[in-house]
């Protein structure tokens, strides 16, 4: 009797574990909600990643940003200070990668990936490159890294842009980077060599 009950106790124990085990294969993963800020990807030429087999399109210039939206606030000037850093867009850095070296302001940047911010302001931006990636907001920026800063007129829209947006549009020597939200857009040269 002895040994009879610990082969039931062996066989219980390896049920438990087994059963514990078929739970936790099934635990179901907590996944984030849709960030109020998603994330989206401008590049250029804008048709670079749609290239199909035997199309010999490739990248040039990529930014990856985070898109907030107006939802009825006041942007430029009240949510986005005049005067102040700010990252063009939400949550982490605005990233920009240039794949062959750019000029902007007559500065040249070798190819690589960057951190882009603006100093926005009533009639101009200040427009910054800046070597320091991977971080969260304007909060850590360090204007020791800035690669290269160029000031560009603000174009006022006659429409409302609810959504920060990017594009580029093309240029004899390269293209120009369109930033675009709330009544306010400005074009950042860019020439690729």
């Amino acid at each position: 009797m002895n040994i009879n009950y610990r082969l039931q106790m062996k066989k219980f124990n390896l049920l438990l574990v087994m059963a514990l085990f078929c739970l936790a294969a099934n635990a179901q993963v907590k996944f984030p909600a849709l960030d109020a800020s998603p994330a989206d990807i401008a590049y250029f030429p804008l048709n670079a990643p749609f290239a199909k087999k035997g199309d010999a399109s490739t990248p040039l210039i990529k930014v990856i940003y985070s898109r907030p939206s107006v939802k009825g606030r006041e942007i430029f000037g009240k949510l986005e200070a005049y005067g102040a850093v700010w990252r063009v867009g939400a949550n982490e850095n605005t990233e920009i990668k240039f794949y062959k070296t750019a000029t902007i302001g007559g500065k040249s940047i070798p190819a690589g990936t960057y951190s882009l911010f603006a100093i926005p302001q009533a009639d101009k931006w200040v427009i910054i490159i800046n070597s320091q990636t991977d971080r969260w907001g304007a909060y850590t920026y360090d204007e020791t890294k800035d690669v290269v800063r160029v000031t560009v007129p603000v174009v006022p829209l006659t429409t409302s842009l609810e959504a920060l947006s990017m594009t580029f549009t093309p240029k004899e020597s390269g293209a120009n980077l369109v930033i675009g939200w709330d009544k306010t857009s400005v074009e950042v040269p860019v020439t690729i060599k």
